[in-house]
């Protein structure tokens, strides 16, 4: 066994037989991320308002996805759904825990929904608001 290898090994072995009360909760040093608003109160349903965010892999977050608009919005971002580790979802103060990640997220009035997680896999994901595409409501989250 080479030395080099040995040592990998050693320390693999220590960070296994740590124990869970020692291991870091990412979840407590959460940054919250400007808000992603769809729409405005002014009328313009169309608008939205920071579309393009850009994260760091391994680091806990919360979005809040804000509907001021009037029109029935459905957040549709699947593949970065599938690449972050959901805490938890957050609509009026209720919270939703799961063992996956939602299809999409849907407002059929104003409001907002929190997603916490942590970034996991990097990349460009594309979010949309399905059906308005054509009207702007598109964007992207990015891990780096």
């Amino acid at each position: 066994m080479t030395r080099m290898f040995r040592t990998a090994a050693l320390g693999l072995a220590g960070l296994l037989a740590a124990s869970p009360a020692s291991a870091l909760d990412l979840t407590k040093k959460r940054e919250n991320l400007p808000d992603l608003v769809l729409g405005d109160d002014q009328g313009n349903d169309f608008v939205v308002e920071n579309k393009d965010i850009t994260l760091e892999s391994g680091k806990a977050y919360r979005l809040r996805i804000v509907a001021k608009g009037r029109q029935e919005y459905k957040f549709y971002a699947p593949e970065f759904f599938r690449y972050i580790w959901f805490n938890q979802i957050v609509i009026e103060h209720k919270e939703i825990h799961g063992g996956g990640p939602p299809d999409h997220l849907e407002f059929d009035d104003p409001g907002e929904i929190a997603i916490e997680f942590v970034a996991i896999k990097p990349g460009t994901y594309t979010w949309a608001a399905r059906g308005l595409e054509s009207k702007g409501m598109t964007g992207t989250l990015t891990v780096k």
